[in-house]
C-alpha cells in the first residue's frame, strides 16, 4: 500500500472550510470569537511602574457579512498575544482593536476585548510601619465601533461595615448594665467608670459588623492614557474609611476598631459615600453596587446607584 507524502505539500493545499464553505443559514452575528484566553498582563501603575497579573480574556468581532461562514479566530488570538508582550495602555488597546477590524475587512465593523484579572496592590497598615498585598478582582473592557472606542473599568473593593442600628442597641444594653451596677450607689468616681468600661461586664454588647464589597463600574474618557485602578481604589476606600486590611499589629487592629466605630453605615450610607466620590471624580458614567454580607442574618443588604446619565448605565442589579 502506498501512502501520500504529506510533508511535501505546501500550506496552500490545506483545506480552509471557513473561507470556501457557505453558511447553512445566512445571517449577521453580534459577536464571534473566544473566551477564557489566558494571558500575562502588564498594567502601568500610578508611579509609572508595572504590576503583573494573569488575565482571562474575551476577544470578539461581529460578523456583518451574512454570507460568510465565520471569522478568523487565529488572527484575534495572535494579535492579542502580541498585545500582551507590552504594557497595556489605552493607546495599545485601541491599536489592537483597530487591527482586529483591519484583519476582518468585509466581515466585521465592531471589536471587543474584556480582561478579567486580580489587580495586586501594596497596601500600608493603618498605624504600624508594615504593609501587605491585597488583590482586587478587576476588569478592563473595550469596544470599538464607528471609529470610536468605549472604555470601562470594573473593580471589587472589600471593606468593613458596622450596623448603626446594632450599635445603638448595644449602647442601650451598656447603659442598662451601667445603671444596674452603679444606679443605686450614688456618686461614681471617674476612676471607677474608667475601670468598669475596660471590663467585659461593662461592655456587655457589641454591634455586629461584616465584610462588605463595593462593585464599581466606571466609563473612562477615551483620552486617558492608563487604566487608573489605583486611583479608583484609593478614592472608594478613602470615602468608606474602613478598608479590609493586610498586615495587622495590635495598634492597627485598634485603629480599625476606631474607624468602624466612627463610620457606622447601612448599605445606603455606603452607596451614597461612593456616589459622592465618583461624582467628584467626573467620570463620564458609573454604576455602583454595595453588598453588606450580613452577620446578623443569612441574606445580604444591597444598594445600587448610577450616575443617571441619559443612555448610560441602567440602575439594575
Amino acid at each position: 500500500m502506498k501512502f501520500m507524502d504529506l510533508s511535501s505539500m505546501g500550506s496552500k493545499s490545506m483545506p480552509d472550510v471557513a473561507s470556501v464553505a457557505q453558511p447553512k443559514a445566512a445571517g449577521v452575528l453580534d459577536w464571534v470569537g473566544m473566551s477564557e484566553i489566558e494571558v500575562p498582563l502588564q498594567i502601568v501603575t500610578r508611579n509609572g511602574g508595572i504590576t503583573h497579573a494573569v488575565a482571562k480574556v474575551q476577544a470578539y468581532v461581529n460578523l456583518v457579512n451574512p454570507e460568510a461562514k465565520g471569522i478568523h479566530m487565529s488572527r484575534l488570538y495572535l494579535l492579542l498575544d502580541e498585545l500582551c508582550h507590552q504594557p497595556l495602555t489605552v493607546v495599545s488597546l485601541k491599536e489592537v482593536l483597530g487591527r482586529f477590524l483591519e484583519s476582518h475587512k468585509g466581515l466585521s465593523d465592531q471589536a471587543y476585548l474584556d480582561f478579567r484579572f486580580e489587580f495586586l496592590a501594596r497596601r500600608p497598615a493603618l498605624k504600624s510601619e508594615f504593609s501587605g498585598w491585597k488583590a482586587y478582582p478587576s476588569r478592563i473592557i473595550a469596544t470599538q465601533k464607528n471609529g470610536e472606542t468605549e472604555l470601562e473599568l470594573r473593580c471589587e473593593i472589600p471593606y468593613s461595615s458596622t450596623c448603626p442600628c446594632s450599635a445603638a442597641l448595644a449602647r442601650q444594653l451598656i447603659q442598662q448594665q451601667f445603671h444596674a451596677d452603679f444606679g443605686e450607689g450614688g456618686k461614681v468616681s471617674a476612676e471607677e467608670v474608667y475601670g468598669w468600661l475596660g471590663t467585659e461586664q461593662g461592655i456587655v454588647a457589641t454591634p455586629h459588623s461584616q465584610r462588605s464589597v463595593a462593585e464599581i463600574k466606571v466609563k473612562l474618557d477615551a483620552q486617558v492614557e492608563n487604566f487608573e485602578l489605583e486611583e479608583i481604589i484609593d478614592a472608594v476606600e478613602g470615602s468608606l474609611k474602613t478598608p479590609v486590611q493586610t498586615a495587622v499589629k495590635r495598634e492597627d487592629e485598634q485603629e480599625f476598631a476606631r474607624l468602624n466605630g466612627q463610620n457606622l453605615m447601612f448599605c445606603e450610607d455606603a452607596a451614597r459615600r461612593i456616589q459622592l466620590t465618583l461624582n467628584d471624580a467626573h467620570y463620564p458614567d458609573f454604576w455602583v453596587r454595595v453588598n453588606h454580607l450580613e452577620s446578623l442574618h443569612a441574606h445580604n443588604a444591597v444598594s445600587i446607584v448610577t450616575k443617571g446619565v441619559q443612555g448610560g448605565y441602567l440602575p439594575q442589579p
